[in-house]
């Protein structure tokens, strides 16, 4: 008809690229996180690359839920990212305790667990 648009309304994914890119970051140093635990068990300096690691990971969770909440709120996007990401901050919290603990046992399997959801995550925002 004419008249009528023919654009499409810009979906979830593309309104919001500053929650992509804190997916992406996150997504990022987990994987680093694996290559420092290499590290770690390979040379003497991994110890302090996979400590460091954790805290750039740790940050990029809340950017993450802050980037979540920026798209949710203010942004009138959906709520489930929030969720999502919370869910990733509870994770993200619980693989630190365990590494400082030294609870390898289940420290490595959760962090393989989070990356996993993490690419899960990214590939959702990214269609």
């Amino acid at each position: 008809m004419a008249g009528q648009p023919t654009t499409t309304p810009r979906s979830f994914p593309s309104r919001f690229p500053f929650l992509r890119i804190a997916i992406a970051l996150q997504t990022l140093t987990i994987f680093t996180q694996a290559v420092s635990a290499g590290l770690l068990l390979t040379t003497s300096y991994g110890e302090t690359l996979h400590s460091v690691g954790a805290r750039v990971m740790y940050a990029a969770s809340m950017l993450y839920v802050l980037a979540a909440v920026l798209a949710w709120k203010p942004g009138g996007g959906p709520l489930r990212p929030v969720w999502e990401a919370s869910g990733f901050l509870v994770l993200a919290s619980v693989q630190v305790v365990l590494g400082i603990a030294h609870v390898a046992a289940v420290h490595l399997p959760l962090g393989v667990l989070m990356f996993g959801l993490s690419v899960l995550a990214l590939a959702r925002r990214t269609d």
